[in-house]
């Protein structure tokens, strides 16, 4: 669950920088943003282009199915319901779609377990965690995302300091 929270707020955070960077005159171009989230995960966890082209086509749908749920979830609003039944019922909804979006996470695990060993998804979603979190700080401070994951880039030196 501290997965999926997890997971949803670098989403949303993902979502209101690239409005910051619109309302900067800088567009936000989703396919560069995949070709550098796919390399940046190729690399990190050593996948061969076998892996990768078997790996990617199913990553990308399960991106769609939860960008969908992401869309309700965005629909729900800020906004806190008039009455009890109102918060009760947008509670409700939001547990409905956490549940939801585990739900194809765990689908989306199974299948990526079968063209993909144990061992590599867990540094694929290791990677994914790792790239959202540097693609966020590199939005505040342009140019310091660099080459992710080269030898000698300071990401590369900051994870090899945390694994000693």
């Amino acid at each position: 669950m501290k997965k999926t929270a997890a997971l949803l707020l670098m989403l949303m955070l993902t979502v209101a920088l690239c409005a910051q960077q619109q309302a900067q005159g800088q567009k936000f171009d989703p396919a560069k943003f995949d070709a550098e989230q796919q390399q940046f995960i190729t690399k990190r966890a050593n996948l061969t282009e076998q892996e990768a082209a078997r790996f990617f086509p199913l990553y990308r749908e399960m991106q769609k199915k939860q960008r969908a749920i992401y869309e309700r979830q965005r629909k729900l609003g800020f906004k806190k319901p008039a009455d009890e039944k109102g918060c009760e019922q947008a509670i409700r909804e939001r547990d409905q779609i956490d549940l939801e979006l585990k739900q194809i996470q765990q689908t989306y695990h199974n299948k990526f377990m079968k063209v993909l060993s144990a061992s590599k998804l867990y540094d694929v979603l290791q990677a994914e965690d790792h790239f959202f979190r540097f693609k966020l700080r590199s939005w505040g401070n342009p140019g310091a995302m660099g080459n992710p994951g080269v030898p000698g880039n300071n990401m590369h030196r900051n994870q090899n300091q945390r694994r000693r």
